[in-house]
């Protein structure tokens, strides 16, 4: 139960990157998360591009388009390496789509929020850690 959203001026992705780029980080972050590639899973991680109307992005410095990648998952669910990789591979995913080069990666932040546990909720029920893995585990008998 993740969720995954990438803030981008308008215009700033190409054709293709904006086709591709959600789907991309989606499955990124499933990777770094150790989920099984399981249609429940991917279904249950949620994906958003919002894109900012022309000249609601700037800094103080110029108006270079910025990137925000903004990472939602549950408390524990990633390693110190699994956050450290979903940065680099989501920022290189961001730069790909916007045609940008990877002298251009600190126009790109990445944050991850963790959501404690018992706090995120489904279907009109609460959805803890455990229930998740228990999916997970069925999920991989399974396969």
């Amino acid at each position: 139960m993740s969720m995954i959203r990438l803030t981008a001026p308008a215009h700033s992705l190409t054709e293709e990157g904006r086709s591709s780029v959600q789907r991309d980080l989606a499955a990124a972050l499933l990777r770094w998360e150790g989920a099984p590639d399981a249609p429940f899973f991917r279904a249950q991680l949620w994906s958003y591009l919002v894109e900012l109307p022309e000249g609601a992005q700037t800094t103080a410095e110029d108006d270079a388009s910025r990137f925000l990648v903004d990472v939602t998952v549950p408390q524990g669910v990633l390693s110190a390496e699994g956050t450290a990789g979903l940065v680099a591979e989501a920022t290189g995913i961001v730069l790909s789509a916007a045609g940008l080069s990877p002298a251009d990666a600190p126009r790109v932040w990445v944050l991850v929020h963790e959501q404690p546990d018992g706090t995120w909720g489904a279907g009109g029920q609460v959805v803890r850690r455990a229930d998740l893995a228990a999916i997970a585990k069925k999920q991989r008998d399974e396969a």
